[in-house]
């Protein structure tokens, strides 16, 4: 029997559970860029990611995620339009009230930012998970239920708290330089299909073996 690849085009992969969607064929906006097959799952309004989930959006920084990373309810990113002027008496921003205020819109444009959001791939987000602007997190990276990330997290990392701390790393230096070199998300999707179960349960030896197959050293 031949293995067909799952559709990364389809909105809702999981038909009987309307509350899963891909992200990809979700996203409209030119700000967010979104890998092939992650998804977020909330059993409210899944398709309202866009709105509920990325807030204060109004650029020119982007939010990009990679492949294969698995948003649990509530995960959101505040991007930098949340920043406000720190430097004066006010934080208020009153230019956006309108009126005579706006005449001094120049006051909040400009403001300090730490540029692009970036989530690696096959990055875990616990339930309501808060990501902060400009936070790079790494490939393989777990974030655990209710963390503040206001800080880059390290490839394999897993982090937790608010602010969220490195706990551990799901794998030693090496055998994350392995892991990375093996690019699993980045091989061919009827590839992944053949190796589904050696990429979920095998070892860096079995995942580096897989990868040489199709040239990947």
């Amino acid at each position: 029997m031949p293995l067909v690849p799952a559709d990364p085009s389809v909105l809702h992969p999981m038909p009987e559970h309307p509350r899963v969607v891909l992200l990809k064929p979700l996203v409209t906006s030119p700000l967010i860029e979104v890998g092939d097959f992650s998804y977020y799952d909330d059993p409210d309004d899944p398709t309202a990611f866009g709105t509920r989930n990325v807030l204060y959006h109004y650029g020119p920084e982007r939010l990009v995620i990679g492949r294969y990373c698995a948003l649990g309810t509530g995960t959101r990113f505040i991007m930098n339009g949340a920043n406000h002027r720190m430097d004066g008496p006010s934080t208020f921003p009153f230019p956006t009230m309108g009126g005579s205020w706006a005449d001094h819109f120049d006051l909040i444009t400009g403001l300090p930012g730490r540029g692009d959001t970036v989530v690696g791939n096959d990055v875990w987000f616990g339930h309501g998970v808060t990501v902060m602007p400009g936070v790079r997190i790494g490939h393989g990276a777990i974030v655990a239920t209710g963390s503040v990330v206001t800080a880059d997290v390290p490839d394999y990392g897993i982090v937790g708290g608010n602010p969220a701390r490195l706990l551990r790393t799901r794998y030693d230096a090496g055998d994350v330089s392995r892991l990375l070199a093996a690019a699993w998300w980045d091989w061919p999707v009827e590839h992944i299909t053949e190796h589904v179960r050696t990429i979920m349960s095998g070892s860096v030896e079995e995942l580096e073996e897989a990868a040489r197959r199709i040239g990947r050293s």
